[in-house]
């Protein structure tokens, strides 16, 4: 069965959700957006966490010591990297490291397999247009970069799409923000609970334990 990390979760209400209706992973985010948050609050969010739930921080070229401190901090399991970070750098945080790639950023497979990294994650590029087409190719290249690894997929991920996504792209796990929200920063349940019971193939209103 295929992980779902529920990203960009900004008070406890929603996270508590996202573990009730069977989120494997959380994710914060450290860098500016409307969606991030302080380690403070991530640390009292996380304090307040079931075991066994994966919780993970959005980075976007921060200083190496400032995301080992977050991570420190805030307990963090892994360090997901949305930047220009190199392998040296994902080297330092290793194993407690996604990095994170789309179609237009993917390095050849001799400059790829140098990252050291627990997982890849691949994603929409934020600076050009995305349309369905893309998107199937974007799934397309997700299912080929499993050959190197885990591969996580994130980009415009809907309750709707989820289940075609995964079954051609055959991800690891993956990603949703804004395809569960009400707002940005904040969470829709109802969609919460739409995109997991797809994502993991499951009849609606059947509940899923973690």
């Amino acid at each position: 069965m295929v992980r779902v990390k529920i990203c960009g979760i900004t008070n406890l209400d929603d996270a508590l959700a996202a573990v009730e209706y069977g989120a494997d992973a959380l994710g914060f985010v450290f860098t500016p957006s409307p969606r991030q948050v302080t380690a403070e609050v991530v640390r009292e969010i996380v304090e307040k966490l079931p075991p066994f739930i994966c919780k993970v921080g959005v980075f976007v070229n921060s200083d190496l010591a400032l995301v080992k401190e977050t991570m420190s901090l805030c307990n963090l399991d892994l360090a997901q990297l949305h930047g220009d970070e190199g392998p040296e750098y994902c080297a330092a945080l290793f194993p407690k490291v996604i990095k994170v790639f789309n179609s237009n950023s993917m390095p050849l497979r001799t400059e790829l397999i140098r990252y050291k990294v627990t997982a890849y994650m691949l994603d929409i590029d934020k600076g050009t247009a995305f349309n369905e087409s893309e998107q199937k190719k974007l799934w397309q290249l997700a299912h080929r970069l499993g050959d190197h690894g885990p591969v996580i997929l994130a980009g415009g991920l809907t309750s709707e799409n989820v289940a075609q996504a995964i079954k051609i792209a055959r991800p690891y796990a993956v990603d949703v923000s804004s395809g569960v929200e009400a707002e940005p920063g904040k969470k829709d349940p109802d969609k919460m609970r739409a995109f997991l019971t797809a994502a993991k193939g499951l009849e609606a209103g059947q509940h899923v334990y973690t």
